[in-house]
């Protein structure tokens, strides 16, 4: 399910948006494909008694919505999304859970991979932020390190924007603050004037 647009800030960016690997769904296509082997079975070769078939196949049913529907159904609303001002996790179908991780907040970012995951190109990634979320693991992730290597780059990107943002802010306020004197200095405004702006514009610098 696609992250959606109405949510991002002005100036914000989807860099990179994705599901949980495909490994996730072996195992309920695993499933599904024995199910509807044992219906057809059923169905075909059992003694012809309906109730039996019947009973059969609604508990292949049963069974199938819990290991097969509701995986996929996970699988499917689960979004990471990666934007050049925040990392997110939204997960859920009915009841919905997100996480959102400012970029400027992350100190560390790690990947690990089993045997099977870098063959299958799988792994995790553990986020360690300030504040209250300290380490959240996105698990599942396809490409992990280039993954890895991606959010570090988008932060840096990131940091730089604050920083010289930071800067404008500062020379906006200095700039202010000389206008302000020389306005004081020609006799267009009072002292009174002067002193009741002038502390507003410090705190810009």
């Amino acid at each position: 399910m696609a992250y959606p647009r109405r949510l991002l800030t002005d100036g914000e960016e989807v860099v990179r948006e994705f599901r949980p690997h495909w490994r996730l769904l072996v195992i309920p296509v695993f499933w599904a494909s024995l199910g509807i082997g044992l219906v057809a079975i059923t169905w075909s070769y059992a003694p012809e008694v309906d109730i039996f078939d019947w009973v059969v196949t609604g508990l292949v049913v049963v069974a199938a919505m819990r290991y097969v529907f509701y995986p996929f159904i996970s699988w499917w609303f689960t979004t990471y999304v990666l934007t050049n001002e925040r990392l997110i996790r939204r997960s859920g179908v009915l009841s919905r859970a997100g996480l959102e991780i400012p970029l400027e907040n992350i100190n560390d970012v790690r990947f690990s991979q089993s045997i099977f995951e870098r063959i299958l190109r799988s792994g995790d990634v553990l986020v360690e932020s300030a504040g209250e979320q300290g380490q959240s693991r996105f698990a599942d992730i396809p490409e992990p390190e280039d993954f890895h290597s991606l959010i570090y780059k988008v932060r840096e990107a990131r940091t730089r924007d604050l920083v010289k943002g930071s800067s404008v802010d500062r020379t906006d306020g200095v700039s202010k603050l000389e206008r302000l004197g020389q306005l004081l200095k020609d006799g267009l405004i009072t002292q009174e004037d002067y002193d009741s702006k002038k502390q507003g514009f410090l705190d810009e610098i």
